[in-house]
């Protein structure tokens, strides 16, 4: 159909790994005012170059946002391979797609491309030390669209939650609902990231083409031990109902957790560039997460 008078064609985004927790909410929020298509592994798999790339072509956006990932932290200290072939190469082959149509791309990237020994929130310009393979094959990816691109974005965040997808605040509401007594670590501090917000700030981010490295996160910082605390405490708050018993929270080490996968104590991510930009910072996690639990109104 063809376009009336004065009438502005929106500009086209894809999206991978749209089916997940981040995807759903950028192909949500970007909607309103771009052209999005989500795409999933169904149609095309990251991993192989030629199929990304055909895709890609096809659409012809003028930006992808790469959301898609092997996000499961653990497992990936026992799966190497498919960590790096998913979160390295697959980055890679999308950043090649972008450069053969000439479009931008925006990589999300994670907290734990740092070790967590700096006694204050981490800048883009810190120096990267993962501690996992996980870290490691987010670190790759972030290398991959330098090396091959000259325009994009790479957006670190943490700790995040939303509609769509397993994440922390509705595994620990599950437990509280079921167990008298949950351990949670504390010795391990970040910044508590809703993907609405999230998907909303990326938008505002994009909007003004000012490529580089980002890092967005909701504001102020926790435990996790802090972090489930607070999850039970809005909740009871919302519906005194919702549990018959109070849950009791304990505190522990993540060294009692025996994990496959060593995290960063400290993986607060500061802003930086957003305050040398002068884009506003997201709300704090502690407001993001009561609209979370309010079925996601903000």
């Amino acid at each position: 159909m063809a376009k009336g008078k004065g009438q502005k064609v929106k500009k086209k985004v894809l999206i991978t790994g749209a089916n997940g927790m981040l995807g759903r909410a950028l192909v949500e929020k970007l909607g309103e005012r771009y052209a999005v298509k989500g795409i999933t592994i169904d149609d095309a798999d990251i991993t192989d170059l030629d199929a990304i790339a055909k895709v890609i072509t096809k659409i012809k956006p003028a930006l992808v946002i790469h959301a898609a990932a092997y996000t499961k932290v653990d497992e990936c200290e026992s799966n190497i391979s498919l960590a790096y072939r998913v979160n390295a190469i697959g980055t890679r082959n999308v950043a090649i797609a972008c450069q053969g149509i000439d479009a931008s791309m925006v990589y999300i990237s994670t907290d734990y491309i740092f070790d967590g020994t700096k006694d204050s929130p981490y800048v883009e310009f810190d120096p990267a030390n993962p501690l996992s393979i996980y870290g490691n094959s987010k670190l790759a990816g972030e290398v991959f669209v330098q090396q091959v691109l000259s325009r994009f974005y790479i957006i670190r965040t943490a700790w995040l939650y939303g509609e769509g997808g397993a994440n922390f605040v509705d595994t620990i509401i599950n437990k509280a609902k079921t167990e008298k007594q949950l351990k949670v670590v504390d010795d391990q501090r970040g910044s508590p990231t809703y993907t609405k917000d999230l998907a909303d700030k990326i938008g505002e981010v994009i909007s003004r083409e000012g490529y580089g490295i980002y890092h967005i996160t909701n504001s102020g910082s926790c435990s996790w031990f802090e972090f489930a605390k607070k999850i039970v405490e809005i909740s009871l708050k919302k519906n005194r109902s919702y549990m018959t018993y109070k849950t009791s929270i304990v505190p522990i080490k993540s060294s009692e957790l025996k994990r496959p996968a060593k995290r960063p104590a400290n993986s607060v991510l500061r802003n930086f560039m957003l305050e040398l930009e002068g884009i506003s910072l997201m709300r704090h996690w502690e407001e993001a997460l009561k609209s979370y639990l309010s079925n996601g109104d903000s």
